[in-house]
C-alpha cells in the first residue's frame, strides 16, 4: 500500500529501524523488527544504513517486513552518490521486491569531497523515481530550516521545488518544541504544499545522544527538556523515563491539534516504542 494512502484514513502512527554496522549483527534488526511488527505500525521505513551497509542491506531489510511481516515498508534511496543507472537498478530490485514506497534524500555530503553521482539535489532524484515506476515517494522536510539553508524560507521554497516534482508524503526531520512544527506546517499550507506532513519524534534516552543529534540536525533544545537532560542524564533508568515521557507529551499534543502523523526514531529499541505506545493508549 503506498503511504499516501493511508492519510485518507487515519491519522498514521510509524515507526524508523536502521541496518546494523556489521553484517555479523544483522539477525538483531530481524529481532528488533519481530518486536515492532507485533504494535501494528502502518509502515516501517529503513534508512540506507550506517557504515558498511548499502542498498541491498535495506532492500533485504524493507523486504522482509513488507512481504514476511505483512507490514508496509519504506526504503531509503539517498541520491548523491548514484549514477542514474544506479538508481535505475534499485529501483528495480524495490519492484521485484514489491516495495511501493521510497525516502528520496540527497543524502549527506561528506566535507571536502564532491558529489560522484547525477543527482545533486533530492527533487532531481524524486523526479527520476517518478519516471521509473509507479512508486509512492516520501520527501524529508525540516521544521527548523535545513541546516545548509540561509533562511527558512529559502528552504521552503526548495521543499516546493520537491513536492511538485512529485513527492506524496512528507516527513519531517526530528525536533523538541512542537511550535517549530505548527509554524512549519502553516508556512508549507499557505505555499500551496498540500500533501501530507508527518512528524518525526526521536525521544531523548542518554545525554551522549541529544548531543549528537543536535550536532547533526541543529535542533533547538527547549528549556523544559535541557533541564530533564541536566536532572537525569547520569542515570540510565531515569532518563530513559524522562526521555519517554517527554516524547509522549510531545506526540499527545501533536495528536490532539490533528497532526497527519507521527514517525517515531525508534533507534531499534522496541522498548521504547512499546512504552509509548502504551503510555499514549495506543497498545
Amino acid at each position: 500500500m503506498k503511504t499516501r494512502d493511508l492519510f485518507k484514513e487515519k491519522q498514521v502512527f510509524s515507526f524508523e529501524v536502521f541496518p546494523p554496522k556489521t553484517s555479523s549483527s544483522i539477525e538483531s534488526i530481524y529481532n528488533t523488527i519481530d518486536e515492532l511488527t507485533t504494535l501494528q505500525p502502518d509502515f516501517i521505513s529503513v534508512t540506507y544504513g550506517a557504515a558498511g551497509a548499502n542498498d541491498t542491506t535495506t532492500i533485504d531489510i524493507a523486504s522482509d517486513i513488507k512481504n514476511r511481516r505483512a507490514t508496509e515498508s519504506v526504503a531509503h534511496l539517498p541520491g548523491i552518490n548514484l549514477s542514474r543507472d544506479d538508481a535505475a537498478r534499485i529501483l528495480a530490485r524495490l519492484q521485484q521486491n514489491n516495495i511501493e514506497n521510497v525516502l528520496a534524500l540527497r543524502g549527506d555530503i561528506t566535507p571536502g569531497t564532491v558529489s560522484q553521482g547525477d543527482f545533486l539535489y533530492a527533487n532531481e532524484l524524486v523526479s527520476f523515481i517518478k519516471e521509473h515506476g509507479d512508486f509512492n515517494v516520501i520527501g524529508a522536510c525540516y521544521p527548523e530550516g535545513h541546516t545548509e539553508s540561509d533562511n527558512i524560507e529559502d528552504d521552503l521554497a526548495h521543499l516546493k521545488n520537491k513536492v511538485d516534482a512529485g513527492v506524496d508524503h512528507l516527513l519531517t526531520q526530528l525536533f523538541f518544541d512542537n511550535c517549530f512544527f505548527y509554524d512549519f506546517s502553516d508556512k508549507c499550507r499557505k505555499m500551496g504544499i498540500a500533501v501530507p506532513i508527518e512528524a518525526g519524534i526521536m525521544p531523548v534516552l542518554s545525554k551522549a545522544q541529544i548531543e549528537r543529534m543536535v550536532a547533526l540536525s541543529g535542533a533547538t533544545i527547549p528549556h523544559a527538556l535541557s533541564t530533564l537532560v541536566a536532572r537525569y542524564g547520569d542515570d540510565p533508568t531515569s532518563m530513559f523515563d524522562a526521555g519517554v515521557d517527554y516524547a509522549c507529551t510531545q506526540i499527545a499534543d501533536l495528536q490532539a491539534n490533528g497532526v497527519d502523523g507521527v514517525h517515531l526514531y525508534t533507534m531499534n529499541n522496541p522498548l521504547t516504542a512499546k512504552t509509548i505506545m502504551r503510555n499514549l493508549g495506543m497498545m
